[in-house]
């Protein structure tokens, strides 16, 4: 198999929205056991199913991904793993490794959708060695954007906040406004809110 192949651990280490494609969003896996980043631009619809499962927002209707997984679910199907396998001109390539107790099977899958997957049924992400060194970013130090408000400090939020108007709102609306957000699927609102009533909390 050689060392090309050696299959690596990944974690989702950042969401950011993309610089170079409008609507877009970078989705940035890291090896667990080092430095290098595999950064993969997705659509807006699957950052918004990664995020919600990491967030551990619930919305009012299961999403694609969430019906995905109550269906498996139903026939007692699990989803161990998730491999990026391949990485053809530019087009990263991932498959789902699924078990019924009895046998598993490799389904194919869009690498936005596998990750959307992945995070619900809480599975291993890996890919392997050739595709970290072809397409994987070396990170110096820590200097990386972490998920919007995951790791982010609260000096650092406060800027938003203030500019997005929520800081002069009650709490008792803010929680009436993150509800309606939620209602909307208005994800990246419902988290800003969010971040300000945890704020609010802390201090």
């Amino acid at each position: 198999m050689g060392n090309n192949m050696k299959k690596i651990k990944l974690d989702i280490v950042g969401l950011s929205y993309s610089q170079t494609q409008s609507g877009a969003y970078a989705l940035v896996l890291g090896e667990v056991s080092g430095r290098r980043r595999l950064p993969i631009i997705i659509g807006s619809f699957e950052a918004q199913a990664i995020a919600i499962e990491i967030e551990k927002m619930t919305p009012s209707r299961p999403l694609t991904h969430d019906l995905f997984k109550s269906f498996a679910q139903a026939y007692q199907i699990e989803v161990q793993e998730v491999i990026i396998y391949n990485l053809v001109d530019g087009i990263f390539y991932a498959k789902l490794i699924c078990n019924d107790g009895k046998r598993s099977v490799e389904i194919d899958a869009r690498t936005s959708d596998a990750i959307a997957v992945a995070v619900r049924f809480d599975c291993p992400i890996f890919t392997y060695e050739f595709i970290l060194s072809t397409a994987g970013i070396v990170i110096e130090g820590n200097d990386f954007v972490y998920l919007e408000n995951i790791n982010e400090t609260p000096e650092e939020k406060s800027v938003s906040t203030s500019v997005s108007g929520y800081a002069s709102i009650s709490t008792e609306e803010l929680k009436t406004k993150l509800q309606e957000a939620l209602a909307e699927e208005s994800y990246e609102k419902a988290a800003k809110i969010r971040d300000e009533l945890n704020k609010r909390k802390a201090s």
